[in-house]
């Protein structure tokens, strides 16, 4: 199963809020997903992320690809540096 890590988005009509989750790559935008590891709201001046490093990471490690723009935001989290060194790192 390819699994994706990418926003799901909730919120009423022009006021999104977006949640962070893991999901099969098949499955729709809104649809089915895994497990919820954060949130990311936008509308906020500077915009609001939280994060669940470690099992983000454990995804990662697990094969887990992000999209463009989660992977956007867990390199301002400094996530995707981390795991970058831990896979290069020997």
């Amino acid at each position: 199963m390819a699994t994706k890590i990418r926003l799901k988005r909730m919120g009423s009509k022009k006021r999104p809020f977006y949640r962070i989750v893991i999901a099969d790559s098949r499955a729709p935008r809104d649809g089915r997903f895994i497990e919820t590891v954060g949130t990311y709201n936008p509308l906020l001046n500077p915009a609001q992320v939280t994060l669940d490093e470690e099992a983000i990471l454990n995804w990662l490690n697990t094969g887990a690809q992000p999209s463009d723009t989660v992977k956007n935001l867990l390199s301002d989290a400094g996530i995707m540096k981390k795991y970058h060194e831990a896979k290069y790192s020997k």
